[in-house]
């Protein structure tokens, strides 16, 4: 009795509701999953919004799981009713399901614009394998039982059987081969023994016993030049830029290159502008972006070409059939128009599929190879973009003075105050605390000139013999050159404190010299530099702040937190409230006279002070503070781009692309990079008989 009670609990009309509603909920879900991943799949390439992250970070956990709990619901439902009547049923609504349940199988193939959403899903294509044989055994189970009843219906749920296969299979084949593992694998040349050295001293043993003099003299193979396209022409230079994609991608999986390499990729970028070669830096990323988050290693070749071929003309047959052979009298109209959005979506999303691909540059790439074709030649005319967006052109922005000054600080601890009382949610406010007073800012054509000015001007100069000697100074190789900054700033000191330092000096700088309103603008180039220095040290910060991945190893997340506690502290002190001007005045009138280590001690990372003592020298500097600080923040830029990991950089392309991964790719093109070792083999011995 009290089993039967608490069955009870559950109306029956509500369990009979979900009986009948559930597989046509699930559905439309499945729908609206697989529309978003495969609109949105490709966008994140260059929108840094953390809406679009958000959404489809939702809709590819939720895309997979809506289709294995349908197909096992399908599954239970077709073995209970078989159980039940031990025959095949003919209820027209089930032969439905049975159709349906290929559709399921179909868009846990995924869409082409997107495999995985981070790095990390990748590594999963073993589990993805165990998923693909379970679930294809669920959907060729339930094929199986329709099989019986011969229909147009059960040759329609064969073909889309044998589509769903094959989206499948080209899904797991995408993940397994931008795994971490066989993509670096991918990229090894085959093995070279060298030279026959065994044959080489056999014949100089023998002609030494015949009586020649005979001695082993080196040849010097001096390797042919590549030829480059003309920069100028927009076409050509995807079609470089991809045969660079094809060179210099293992860096990604921290492999090394060639001085061959190295040499013709600098040869061709130093006849760049700083517009083109950043333009060159995009598509490559855009690249690596596809190969390692999409179908693109599948898709853009010849056998990915003839099946979407097979998948879409297999699923528009299937539509044709049941809009013109099959008997729909039977059915309810509400499963009709389900039947129908199935059908029409499958092929809507296939036709928006070969857009994408059509758009891509993988295709201009292999058109503009073509060009003497007539219509090739009219096919990239059509759909050549200039402009096309591959990354977002933003870098993100953190300011440690707004963050202890600004008006939003209040808001945002009353939030932390509910949160840290709320305990199970610390780590969502450990979040927000990253992100709060995150903003995002365009990288100005005039901002790339400058960091494309500084990484080509040393390579002219100093060549790329000595690589280190610009970026593993961390910015004490512009300083140098200016005498009369008073502070010893080449002494050795950890990359994260530095940041810090040149940070706050920069702000306090940039604050006093431009005024609270920045009304006092009267050179404009001048003006123009500082806010560069100022957009690199803010954006720095944010690296330091919500991506110290990306930067070498260190304490910077606890000197920032000490010395924003010391910032704080200070203006409480001095009763200063929403005015960064008044602030950065009040701390340069601070006498810093004796070092702060020296009366604070190593309890405290906080650097306020020494930043402070930093910033008074800068400010005895009138001509020159923007062109020091400016190629200060240059150097640091360069030196975090060459200590992040490749793979690291390949994480954050799913995130809009990162300033820094262009900077890093744009050095490895310019030779500046530890990661050219190898000399391709360009001297051999040969016998000389005298």
């Amino acid at each position: 009795m009290e089993k039967r009670r608490l069955i009870q609990v559950i109306p029956e009309s509500f369990i009979k509701f979900l009986n009948e509603w559930e597989v046509r909920v699930l559905i439309v879900l499945s729908l609206t999953m697989q529309i978003l991943l495969i609109t949105l799949g490709n966008r994140r390439k260059y929108m840094c919004k953390i809406w679009i992250r958000i959404t489809l970070w939702c809709a590819y956990l939720l895309a997979d799981w809506v289709a294995i709990v349908s197909l096992g619901i399908i599954s239970k439902n077709t073995l209970d009713d078989l159980q039940k009547n031990g025959k095949h049923s003919k209820d027209p609504l089930n032969q439905l399901m049975w159709f349906w349940a290929q559709f399921f199988l179909l868009h846990l193939g995924g869409p082409d614009t997107i495999t995985a959403y981070s790095l990390e899903d990748n590594e999963l294509w073993l589990r993805h394998l165990v998923g693909l044989v379970v679930q294809t055994g669920l959907a060729f189970y339930i094929l199986l039982v329709a099989l019986p009843g011969s229909s147009w219906l059960n040759v329609m749920s064969i073909l889309i059987f044998i589509a769903g296969l094959i989206k499948y299979g080209e899904r797991l084949f995408a993940l397994s081969g931008a795994n971490s593992e066989n993509f670096r694998d991918s990229m090894l040349r085959e093995p070279d023994p060298g030279p026959n050295y065994a044959k080489f001293m056999e014949e100089l043993t023998l002609k030494k016993a015949e009586g020649f003099y005979v001695e082993a003299a080196e040849v010097i193979e001096i390797p042919v030049p590549a030829q480059h396209s003309n920069p100028n022409d927009h076409g050509k230079l995807i079609h470089q830029a991809f045969d660079l994609f094809l060179t210099f991608k293992c860096l990604f999986a921290d492999a090394i290159l060639s001085f061959q390499d190295r040499d013709s990729s600098r040869s061709y970028f130093q006849e760049l502008s700083s517009k083109q070669a950043f333009d060159v830096v995009e598509v490559e990323l855009g690249l690596v972006f596809d190969e390692l988050y999409t179908k693109a290693s599948i898709v853009y070749k010849p056998r990915g070409f003839f099946l979407r071929t097979i998948t879409f003309c297999f699923t528009l047959f299937a539509l044709m059939a049941f809009i013109f052979l099959c008997e729909k009298s039977k059915y309810k109209k509400l499963d009709l128009v389900i039947t129908y959005l199935l059908l029409v979506v499958a092929i809507c999303l296939e036709i928006y599929a070969f857009w994408v691909v059509i758009n891509s540059d993988w295709t201009h790439n292999w058109l503009s190879r073509r060009e003497r074709s007539a219509l090739s030649s009219r096919i990239v005319h059509w759909f050549q973009k200039p402009n096309k967006k591959r990354w977002s052109n933003k870098m993100a922005q953190h300011n440690l003075l707004n963050l202890c000054v600004g008006d939003r600080d209040a808001a945002f601890s009353r939030i932390r105050k509910f949160l840290w009382n709320v305990r199970k949610l610390v780590p969502i406010d450990k979040y927000l605390e990253k992100h709060w007073y995150k903003t995002f800012f365009d990288v100005s054509p005039e901002l790339k000139d400058l960091i494309f000015g500084e990484l080509d001007r040393y390579t002219r100069i100093n060549g790329c013999d000595n690589p280190t000697a610009f970026w593993n100074r961390r910015g004490s190789f512009a300083l140098e050159k200016y005498d009369f900054v008073s502070v010893d700033w080449n002494e050795d000191r950890e990359f994260d404190q530095r940041i810090l330092l040149w940070h706050i000096a920069t702000d306090i700088c940039y604050s006093l010299e431009w005024g609270e309103n920045q009304q006092n603008v009267n050179n404009s180039e001048k003006k123009l530099i500082s806010d560069h220095s100022k957009n690199i040290s803010d954006y720095m910060l944010y690296l330091l702040v919500a991506c110290p991945f990306m930067l070498p190893i260190g304490i910077g997340m606890i000197r920032f937190r000490d010395t924003c506690a010391e910032v704080k502290e200070f203006l409480e002190e001095r009763n200063v409230k929403s005015s960064k001007f008044r602030a950065c005045k009040k701390l340069l009138q601070v006498n810093t006279e004796v070092p702060p280590a020296k009366v604070k001690g190593d309890r405290s990372k906080s650097v306020l002070f020494d930043a402070c003592k930093l910033a008074k020298s800068l400010l005895q500097v009138k001509e020159e503070r923007w062109e020091i600080i400016s190629r200060v923040w240059v150097e640091m830029l360069a030196f975090a781009a060459t200590h992040c990991r490749g793979n690291h950089h390949a994480r954050q392309l799913r995130k809009g692309g990162e300033l820094l991964s262009h900077v890093w790719l744009l050095m490895a093109h310019l030779g500046i990079t530890e990661q050219f070792q190898i000399s391709q083999g360009h001297a051999r011995a040969k016998l000389i008989v005298k």
